[in-house]
C-alpha cells in the first residue's frame, strides 16, 4: 500500500475532526451541559437529557443527523412539524390530571389564569426588543411554563428559534423550585405565608361530572379559540379516558406508553434543532432572559390576584397559592405547600395548590390559543 493510499485512508478517518468548528464544539459541550443538569441535578430530566443527546449527535460533522434523509430529520418531520408530537404529549398530561381540586374549588381557576400574565407581558418586551410579531408570540409563550405549548407554537410560526425556546421552556420549569420561592416571600407577609386554609375533607365529585367536565371545556374553549383545538382537545381527550371509567387500557397507555415514547422522540428531535449558527446569537441570550421575566411575573401575577381575592372573599386564600398557576404540574403546587409549610408546619396548602395548578394546565392552553386568535383575526397569521 503506496503512502498516498495511506495518506487517504487516514485522512478519511479523521475527516469528522477536520469538518469540528467552533461552534460545533460548543454546541456539543451546551449538550454535555444538558445530560450534565438532567442526571446530576434531575432538572427535568426526562427531557434535558434526550434534548442533551440530540444536540450532541446534530452537532457532529458529517454525520448527517439532520441531513434530508437523516435519523433525527425523520424524527422532525414526522412528529415536530406536523405537531404530532406534542399533542400526544398533551393526551398522556390529560390522562394523568386529576382535576378534582379544581371542581371542588373552581373560584381558584382565576388563580390559573393569573399565572398567564408572564405570557403577555413577554410578548410585549419581545416586540420591544426587535422580534417580530411571529417570534415575539413565540417567545411569550415561554411564560405559560409549558414546553409541549411552546413547542407547538414555535414549530408553526418560528421553527428556527425552536432550540433556544424549547430548551429555556424546559430550563424554567426545572428551575420552579428556585425561583418561585423569593418571589413569593418578597410578594407576601408573613401573616400572609402563615395564614391557614382549612383542609376539611373534600367534597366528592361525582364520576358524571368529571366526565362531563373535559367535553364541556373542549367545547367552551375551542369555541372561543379554534387555534388551540389540537391541545385543548387531546388535553380533554386524556383525561375524559381517565375518567370515563371504561377504558382503562386506553388511559394507561395514554399515561405510559405512548407518554414515553414521545417524550424520547420528542426530546431527540428538539435538540437536534439546536445548531450552532442559530443557536449562538444574541437572540437565545435575550429568549432566556426573556423567559425568566415571563416566570416571574407569572408568580408575581398569582400571589397578587390571591391577595385582591381575599378583598372580596369570607373564605381567605393563602397567597403563596398563587404563584401555582403555572402550567408546570405538579411541580408549582409542590413548592407553594413547601414554603407554607416552612412558615408554619400546620399549614396544608397541597390541595388547595393543586387545584390552581391544574386551572393553570387549562389557562396555559387557552391563553396561548385566544393569542394566536387574535393574530389571526388581525391578518397576522
Amino acid at each position: 500500500m503506496t503512502s498516498d493510499a495511506l495518506m487517504t485512508i487516514f485522512q478519511g478517518i479523521l475527516s469528522g475532526f477536520a469538518g469540528l468548528t467552533w461552534q460545533y464544539a460548543v454546541m456539543i459541550c451546551i449538550g454535555l451541559l444538558l445530560l450534565w443538569l438532567g442526571i446530576k441535578h434531575e432538572f427535568e430530566p426526562l427531557l434535558l437529557v434526550p434534548i442533551g443527546f440530540g444536540c450532541i449527535l446534530a452537532n457532529l460533522p458529517l454525520a448527517g443527523m439532520m441531513e434530508p434523509h437523516g435519523l433525527l430529520r425523520q424524527f422532525y418531520d414526522a412528529g415536530v412539524i406536523t405537531e404530532v408530537f406534542p399533542c400526544l404529549i398533551f393526551l398522556g398530561i390529560g390522562a394523568m390530571t386529576d382535576f378534582t381540586p379544581l371542581l371542588a374549588n373552581p373560584r381558584v381557576f382565576l388563580l390559573g389564569g393569573a399565572g398567564q400574565f408572564g405570557i403577555f407581558v413577554t410578548l410585549l418586551l419581545a416586540l420591544a426588543l426587535g422580534f417580530d410579531r411571529l417570534e415575539a408570540v413565540c417567545v411569550g409563550v415561554i411564560g405559560a411554563c409549558d414546553g409541549p405549548t411552546s413547542i407547538y407554537v414555535t414549530t408553526q410560526f418560528a421553527p428556527q428559534l425552536l432550540g433556544p425556546i424549547s430548551v429555556a421552556a424546559y430550563s424554567y420549569m426545572s428551575l420552579v423550585p428556585l425561583i418561585q420561592p423569593p418571589l413569593m416571600r418578597l410578594c407576601t407577609t408573613k401573616k400572609e405565608r402563615t395564614m391557614l386554609m382549612a383542609y376539611t375533607e373534600q367534597k366528592p365529585i361525582s364520576q358524571t361530572v368529571r366526565t362531563i367536565f373535559p367535553v364541556a371545556v373542549t367545547i367552551i374553549t375551542v369555541l372561543i379559540a379554534p387555534m388551540g383545538a389540537p391541545l385543548m382537545g387531546t388535553l380533554m381527550l386524556g383525561n375524559f379516558l381517565r375518567e370515563c371509567g371504561v377504558v382503562d387500557r386506553l388511559n394507561k397507555t395514554a399515561q405510559n406508553e405512548i407518554c414515553n415514547i414521545v417524550t424520547l422522540l420528542l426530546g431527540l428531535s428538539v435538540g437536534a434543532t439546536m445548531n450552532g449558527e442559530i443557536f449562538l446569537t444574541t437572540k437565545t441570550l435575550l429568549i432566556f432572559i426573556l423567559g425568566a421575566i415571563a416566570i416571574s411575573g407569572d408568580t408575581i401575577a398569582g400571589v397578587y390576584l390571591a391577595k385582591l381575592m381575599n378583598l372580596f372573599c369570607k373564605e381567605k386564600i393563602n397567597p403563596l397559592i398563587g404563584s401555582a398557576g403555572i402550567s408546570a404540574f405538579p411541580m408549582a403546587a409542590r413548592v407553594s405547600h413547601k414554603v407554607g409549610q416552612e412558615e408554619n408546619e400546620d399549614n396544608y396548602l397541597i390541595m388547595h395548590a393543586m387545584g390552581v395548578n391544574t386551572g393553570g394546565q387549562i389557562g396555559s392552553v387557552l391563553a396561548a390559543s385566544v393569542m394566536l386568535a387574535v393574530l389571526h383575526a388581525m391578518g397576522y397569521i
